[in-house]
């Protein structure tokens, strides 16, 4: 791995304890991994609009629709960290539907699984109620980017058979 990469995996790695194996799987090709690395960043570490914690719930519930273990696993251990609740995401990874959610974020999954399973019938309808929930329109682009992001992301995690770092399941489910 070129030593730009290894430096900020290691970075990533000093913080969690682990180096995630998505990065082991796509340090083979080293400029798309800076690029997916660079994207990701610009999606998922802004400070304004949606929270942290949102953002995830996006992963989460695309990652779900997507049937990315990888992913839900991974994923879902930050939303519990960020939303501090260590159901969350089992809820929306299974049955995103169901889930308990406030009605932001009933519209935040809605519009995601929309996005993930059918995009072609997303309607002015499907972006009204998002806006009637409080999503301004950079918000809803938000959503829409970190759902094709990720569609993408689930989509080599298959390829490549990934499987979750075993670190990853117990994250946000107990305290430290």
């Amino acid at each position: 791995m070129p030593e730009d990469l290894r430096e900020r995996i290691g970075a990533i790695a000093e913080k969690s304890g682990f180096v995630p194996n998505v990065f082991r799987a796509l340090a083979r090709r080293p400029d798309e991994l800076r690029a997916f690395l660079d994207y990701h960043d610009a999606l998922m570490e802004k400070s304004e609009g949606l929270s942290k914690a949102e953002r995830e719930l996006i992963v989460v519930a695309t990652s779900g629709a997507n049937h990315c273990t990888y992913c839900v696993v991974a994923h879902g251990a930050i939303l519990r960290i960020r939303a501090k609740d260590p159901e969350i995401a089992d809820y929306v990874a299974t049955n995103p539907w169901g889930a308990p959610l406030s009605p932001r974020e009933r519209a935040i999954v809605d519009l995601a699984l929309r996005i993930a399973t059918d995009s072609a019938r997303l309607t002015d309808a499907d972006l009204d109620a998002a806006r009637a929930a409080g999503l301004t329109d950079e918000e809803i682009w938000d959503i829409g980017a970190i759902t094709a992001f990720f569609a993408m992301s689930n989509r080599l995690a298959h390829l490549t058979a990934l499987r979750p770092n075993p670190e990853f399941f117990l994250l946000g489910r107990q305290p430290r």
